[in-house]
């Protein structure tokens, strides 16, 4: 077998319920619950299991609570591989934590967007409550700026780059995603995006669709969420990845700590290189590709990018055991 990159979820992939199961199953996964609420200050994981959408979608919500889901995926399948250890820890309280020995071979990170923190988090580029929390402001820079400008999104399918970039150049809108062979999303001004959508068709794209989101991610239209994310980061301590983690902006594994900030502040406005970024890890020989978090979006693009890449999950109780079963034949 080649080797293993773990994936982190996206925006997008929140739904009312995540990670309820899993801390109903597993004493370890609620105390990762307990510690974010104590981090946060309040009691976050109601948002997360029970709603109401309407909150949940909020960008300042959905990001830290997929963050959240995401990372308690990993400690688990890393529990479930690793001699558990709590020596040195306080017996009680929200912050308790239960540490793991990182047994399960992985030897690379990436995330869709927000979940590149998630991948840094997990490469040990910075601590779990720093990724939360500077997420956390992520999401409300990016609400404040969706707030401030009229945007929004596109999902074009059917669609090759090079046609969508000309519908964008006639249109005055800006590639956001760029996900896997045939689905690309598009970002910018309302109006500029329904005109988008008619050139798209007219192009022959097979879908052309409006997506459920506040405002124009991935374009120039963030531009005001970059500098105050950037002094939140600049407050925080990074560490070299001890795996690579490979970066939307350009595809290409994070190298000194001091660049992080700067690519995680680039990402806001830039388009999310993700097609290009597992073929990069596939041309180093990754061929299993394990997705952490709500949802199976990524799972579903590296389909489309490599049918032959063995594609895992783990979102909830279910396919945490089916993933380990996989995992340990």
């Amino acid at each position: 077998m080649g080797k293993t990159a773990l994936l982190f979820a996206g925006q997008g992939a929140q739904s009312v319920g995540m990670g309820k199961d899993l801390a109903a199953a597993f004493p370890s996964a609620r105390a990762w619950f307990d510690r974010a609420n104590a981090a946060l200050g309040y009691d976050f994981t109601a948002v997360c299991f029970n709603g109401p959408e309407a909150e949940l979608t909020k960008t300042e919500n959905a990001q830290p609570g997929i963050f959240l889901v995401s990372w308690v995926a990993y400690q688990l399948l890393q529990e479930r591989f690793g001699a558990q250890t709590s020596a040195g820890l306080p017996a009680d309280g929200p912050t308790r934590e239960l540490q793991v020995e990182p047994v399960l071979k992985f030897e690379a990170t990436a995330g869709l967007s927000l979940g590149e923190f998630t991948a840094l988090t997990a490469a040990g580029a910075m601590s779990f409550e720093d990724g939360l929390r500077v997420v956390r402001q992520r999401g409300r820079f990016m609400q404040e700026a969706c707030e401030a400008t009229h945007g929004g999104m596109a999902a074009i399918i059917g669609l090759d780059e090079a046609s969508a970039r000309e519908v964008c150049a006639e249109a005055g809108v800006v590639l956001a995603n760029l996900n896997c062979p045939g689905q690309l999303v598009i970002s910018g001004e309302t109006e500029r995006i329904s005109r988008a959508i008619d050139l798209a068709k007219g192009k022959g794209a097979r879908k052309a669709i409006p997506l459920p989101v506040a405002g124009a991610y991935h374009s120039p239209l963030m531009a005001s969420a970059q500098p105050k994310l950037a002094t939140e980061l600049a407050k925080l301590q990074f560490s070299v990845p001890t795996v690579p983690v490979i970066s939307n902006v350009d595809a290409l594994p994070y190298g000194r700590p001091n660049r992080i900030s700067l690519r995680l502040v680039e990402q806001v406005t830039s388009p999310v290189l993700w097609e290009q970024s597992m073929r990069v890890l596939l041309a180093q020989g990754f061929s299993r590709f394990i997705e952490l978090g709500p949802g199976t979006a990524l799972s579903g693009f590296m389909k489309r990018i490599d049918k032959s890449a063995q594609r895992l999950n783990v979102a909830d109780a279910v396919s945490l055991d089916a993933t380990v079963k996989a995992l340990t034949k």
